[in-house]
């Protein structure tokens, strides 16, 4: 199948209340897993982009392997440019393939991340691909991004506008979340999902997935997150199974990149499929 919209993923799994899992891919190897986990689960999924791994490959070579490895790929699937605050960066991105694109201006004023938000949906329009927006940081920082500070909350009117003015076709809200590992269990403000979608129809997206627990997951989808957004667990299994494999490959004396390729494949496949099955997303693709 197709790279398909994002909006199409999304909006048929708010109606039926699962979740699309948004993995951060960071080269050829995990982009393979991720998919093999999607074709083995039959579920949509979204390869993410980091601006740091667009940046280190550049946007056209990028897109050369995503597309080279998802054209014969049988499930829905959309590539999207997570946390993105650089324009040039995401007209790039819209210009050379991206279907969707996270706009993360919340360090601006509402009023000027509102403005530059509208535009850069009117910019995504001209291409027919799609926009989440956020106007609250989630906290901890993911490959140069972020802040560890507690963000600030807005209330949910402010957010409300801004969902309903801009035209975003998905919304990431504040909600306790954090990127990277929880220090400790986090206390989630899930009413605040269900407002917003009762508010505005509009899906949202749960960044911060890695360390919430199963509960957790299954709630925040029921009440409309989703797209849930991993990238912890992709990084810590793809590092710790080829930390593993090397210790053991010393130790021998035995090298063989193939094996060790194949075993960080696996590792990463199995944590995709893992969560594809707790979001309600096997079975889910058309």
């Amino acid at each position: 199948m197709p790279v398909v919209p994002m909006k199409e993923l999304l909006d048929r799994a708010l109606a039926d209340r699962y979740a699309v899992g948004a993995f951060n891919i960071v080269n050829d190897l995990t982009i393979e897993a991720v998919l093999a986990a999607a074709v083995a689960e039959r579920a949509p999924v979204i390869l993410q982009t980091s601006v740091k791994t667009v940046l280190q490959y550049g946007r056209s070579r990028l897109f050369g392997i995503v597309q080279a490895l998802v054209e014969d790929v049988p499930v829905p699937v959309t590539l999207h440019l997570d946390h993105c605050p650089d324009r040039a960066v995401i007209s790039d991105c819209l210009a050379g393939g991206w279907n969707s694109v996270l706009f993360d201006a919340h360090e601006l004023t509402v009023a000027e991340n509102l403005r530059q938000t509208t535009e850069v949906v009117a910019e995504a329009r001209e291409v027919g691909a799609h926009v989440e927006g956020e106007i609250e940081g989630i906290q901890g920082v993911e490959d140069g991004v972020g802040s560890d500070a507690a963000p600030a909350v807005y209330a949910l009117d402010v957010a409300v506008d801004f969902i309903k003015h801009t035209g975003v076709d998905c919304f990431a809200p504040a909600i306790g979340n954090a990127h990277g590992q929880y220090k400790k269990a986090p206390t989630l403000d899930a009413q605040r999902v269900s407002d917003l979608v009762a508010a505005t129809g509009v899906p949202m997206a749960l960044h911060g997935g890695t360390g919430l627990s199963d509960a957790q997951f299954t709630d925040l989808i029921a009440r409309g997150c989703a797209k849930v957004n991993i990238s912890t667990a992709l990084k810590e299994s793809f590092m710790k199974s080829g930390a593993a494999f090397l210790a053991d490959a010393a130790a021998r004396d035995r090298w063989d990149p193939p094996a060790l390729f194949t075993q960080q494949r696996e590792a990463v496949t199995e944590m995709a499929r893992r969560h594809i099955r707790l979001f309600g997303g096997s079975g889910r693709a058309w």
